[in-house]
Formats: structure tokens, C-alpha cells, sequence
């Protein structure tokens, strides 16, 4: 059975945060020995947290966790708590400077989605993909 863990970066409604996430990312991963997953991790908790900054005038939250099937869930959690718009067609964007956040998310992840949830009190929202540790 692999290793499990979870961690949770609590983050400000700031753009930098966004930087703060990544790199933690990369550690975290790092630590426990899947650096396979970094570069396609880190795009999605970026397009994630992106999103939650982004969107919301609140707190957010970057998720980080290896199940005991092995999977890795990278998640944002936000103070919105309307359901994200459906993720755009890759081809259909073109070079536009945004809105392909989650169609990335979802060409990358081998799963995504979203819920509702609670933090600090507040309603909101986590959307989280999957990525197979193997």
C-alpha cells in the first residue's frame, strides 16, 4: 500500500500566492519521492489557485494528497461557492490570454471536479483533479 498524506497551504487573495503554491507543490512531491508528477502537478494547482485568486475576493486554500490507492488529488478550495464554468475546448481558445484554465486542468488530470465546501467559516467551493502516482 503506498504512503498516504494531506496537505493544506492556507493562502491570501493574492496573486503571489499563486507562486507560494507551486513551489510548495514541487517540495512536497519532491520529499516523497514522485518527481515524475512535478511539471504536470504544478500546472494544475497553478490553473487551480489561479482560478480561486482570480475569481474570489476571499481566502483560499491549495490541497495536496496521496490516497492509499495511490492516487495524488491536487485541489483549491474558495470562498465561491458557484460551481466553476465547464472547462473550454483547448482548440477553440486559440491564444487567448484566458479561459483555458480548466480545459488544461482537464486534458492533464486523469480525473477533476468539484464540490461544495467549507473553510473559515465561509461557504465556497473545491475543485480537485487526479494524477496517478503508479
Amino acid at each position: 500500500m503506498p504512503e498516504t498524506w494531506d496537505y493544506t497551504l492556507y493562502i491570501p487573495n493574492d496573486p503571489r500566492a499563486v507562486t507560494v503554491c507551486r513551489r510548495t507543490l514541487r517540495l512536497i512531491l519532491a520529499l516523497h519521492g514522485l518527481t515524475g508528477l512535478v511539471d504536470t502537478a504544478e500546472l494544475l494547482a497553478t490553473e487551480l489557485v489561479s482560478n480561486a485568486v482570480r475569481h474570489t475576493k476571499g481566502p483560499a486554500a491549495l490541497r495536496v494528497r496521496r490516497t492509499p490507492q495511490g492516487v495524488v488529488w491536487i485541489g483549491a478550495w474558495d470562498t465561491d461557492p458557484a460551481s466553476p464554468d465547464p472547462p473550454s475546448v483547448l482548440e477553440e481558445v486559440g491564444e487567448s490570454e484566458s479561459g483555458r484554465g480548466l480545459g488544461l486542468v482537464s486534458a492533464c488530470a486523469q480525473m477533476w471536479g468539484w464540490q461544495p465546501s467549507a473553510r473559515f467559516g465561509d461557504r465556497g467551493k473545491y475543485v480537485w483533479s487526479e494524477l496517478l502516482a503508479a
